[in-house]
């Protein structure tokens, strides 16, 4: 079954795209491949209860289970060794994938506080967009009560997009809330 956001994107963000960047084939047009999100233990890496939390976490806000990250390099500042656990990652893809852009669009990132809008420099010059959120607790999932520290993770949106432009107007039309860019 589509999502709303998804429904949305084949009956109006298509055609719109199509007008403006004047594709000749639908297969031309932009879309959302994947969205990966990353969340490490931090400082506590070395603790592996807060390893623990970190997946838990993940599970509750993505729907599914996280792959663990094993440490590829020893750092002697995090106390982190190779092949030691450092946190999660998890890839989702589909109707996971529309179902969680939906509700970080329209539900978690009105949560953040002081919210101005999302950087909409943070293009990677292919068209993938990394949104870094600083407080798990903007997702309703977690439960303020339960947490012992509130931990920082990555959202990177994947997209077919082959500028930044493009990338840029696929994820507004989506509805993502991009801060104003101040001119100089």
């Amino acid at each position: 079954m589509k999502s709303s956001l998804e429904i949305k994107y084949d009956q109006e963000i298509v055609p719109a795209l199509i007008k403006k960047f004047n594709y000749t084939s639908i297969m031309q047009v932009p879309k959302v491949e994947k969205i990966i999100i990353n969340m490490t233990a931090g400082k506590e890496v070395s603790n592996s209860k807060a390893i623990e939390e970190v997946i838990n976490e993940l599970t509750l806000i993505t729907g599914q289970k996280p792959l663990t990250v094993i440490a590829k390099k020893s750092n002697a500042s995090f106390k982190l060794r190779e092949g030691m656990a450092m946190g999660g990652k998890v890839t989702m893809r589909r109707e996971r994938m529309w179902t969680f852009l939906y509700e970080l669009i329209n539900i978690s990132i009105p949560r953040i506080r002081d919210f101005r809008g999302v950087n909409p420099k943070a293009f990677d010059g292919r068209g993938n967009y990394a949104l870094g959120v600083k407080e798990q607790i903007i997702f309703p999932e977690i439960s303020f009560d339960k947490i012992r520290r509130i931990k920082g993770l990555d959202v990177i949106i994947v997209t077919t997009a082959k500028t930044d432009e493009e990338a840029f107007e696929l994820l507004k039309l989506l509805g993502m809330p991009f801060a104003k860019v101040q001119q100089k």
